[in-house]
């Protein structure tokens, strides 16, 4: 009696796979016949190297053979696999979902998706299909046993497929992460990355997806979104080091929110010492960005002072901070304002003018506001008003 081959409607052409292959497949499966029209068919497009004549192939088994039963499934996995190897993506795009519509759970048609808007470097899909991949794999969890299947045996089977996936999981993980950090638009990103997040609660990139997404909401001058996330996260991570410093940075010129603010930057100066050093990055490196991130806190304790008007702490800590945060124009430019702001309080308008013409020296949002101070300088009146 001749065999059965039984193959996964999303993958079938080995060896010429153009993503990768991970564990026991999820979704639906093929049987096909050896030695059948549909066996020699997929063998033949299998065989074939040149891309014009595999299409040619896989047109004529979709018209044929492939029209038939779930071959359809066969069908448009082959046309996904051979536009993403033409780097073809919107038509792979196109097969990919008629595939999904055929079999919303096939996980290898999840990954196919998310390399193909990886590689076109299209951070929406990529997302999407990240979470349609999260669906597939939690459907599947849930999966009541089949018929005539013991359930302790289904979850058993299940625990197996699960963890022959993992390889995939993380790629797809790392991929739509990766994608999402790359959308140029802040506002864009951060809702992305957001969205990653909550799609993948338990990743690894999890936390840092927040993190940057409260960044970048930051950036985007998006401040209820920004604090929004940065609690969520600092609430689930209350040592947070990078949000401990954007929060205090946020918080410190704002006189309903001092002591918090004040609390966040002593927090994070404290953490620095026992703070691990990030993967793939240098010792060097890693004492640039405590030096930096301590020169922030310095620089947002700081402004707490100016603003509890003690003027002369404030100068203290701002003087401390100017030379860690030299090699960052703009957190450099802004803290030697801020000093020049408190040297004006204390009338030592010498002191504040070249703390002004610091600000001015370098290229950032204070040069103007700086050159403005020295211009106003001579004869000015000591100016106890608030820094921008």
């Amino acid at each position: 009696m001749r065999g059965t081959r039984w193959l996964s409607g999303a993958l079938f052409l080995l060896g010429c796979s153009t993503v990768p292959v991970f564990g026991q497949q999820i979704g639906k499966f093929v049987p096909i016949q050896a030695g059948s029209e549909v066996d020699h068919a997929l063998t033949e497009i299998n065989a074939a190297t040149d891309p014009d004549q595999k299409l040619a192939l896989i047109n004529k088994f979709t018209e044929g053979p492939g029209k038939e039963g779930d071959y359809p499934l066969l069908a448009d996995g082959l046309y996904v696999e051979h536009y993403i190897a033409q780097k073809n993506y919107d038509k792979a795009f196109e097969y990919g979902d008629k595939l999904f519509a055929l079999d919303p759970d096939s996980f290898q048609n999840a990954m196919n998706m998310i390399r193909a808007a990886s590689e076109k470097g299209d951070s929406e899909r990529l997302v999407r299909y990240g979470e349609k991949a999260q669906g597939i794999l939690k459907r599947y969890k849930e999966a009541p046993a089949p018929a005539g299947t013991q359930p302790q045996v289904w979850e058993e089977q299940k625990a197996r497929t699960l963890e022959s996936n993992k390889d995939g999981i993380a790629y797809i993980q790392q991929a739509v992460y990766n994608g999402a950090l790359q959308a140029k638009d802040a506002g864009k990103r951060a809702g992305l990355l957001t969205r990653f997040a909550q799609t993948y609660p338990d990743s690894p990139y999890a936390n840092q997806a927040l993190g940057v997404a409260a960044a970048s909401y930051q950036q985007a001058q998006n401040a209820p979104k920004m604090l929004e996330v940065a609690n969520g996260l600092l609430a689930k991570d209350p040592n947070n080091l990078g949000m401990l410093l954007l929060l205090s940075d946020y918080y410190c010129d704002k006189a309903d929110q001092l002591a918090k603010a004040e609390t966040y930057a002593r927090k994070a100066i404290s953490q620095l010492g026992a703070a691990p050093k990030p993967e793939g990055v240098t010792d060097e490196q890693w004492a640039q960005q405590k030096s930096l991130q301590k020169g922030l806190a310095l620089s947002s304790l700081g402004q707490v002072n100016i603003e509890k008007k003690d003027n002369a702490q404030a100068v203290e800590n701002l003087k401390a901070a100017a030379p860690l945060l030299k090699p960052d124009d703009g957190s450099y430019a802004r803290n030697q304002y801020r000093l020049g702001f408190a040297l004006l309080n204390m009338k030592k308008n010498a002191e504040a003018k070249e703390a002004f013409a610091q600000a001015a020296s370098v290229n950032s949002p204070y040069k103007a506001l700086a050159q403005e101070k020295l211009k106003a300088s001579a004869g000015a009146a000591p100016a106890r008003r608030k820094t921008p």
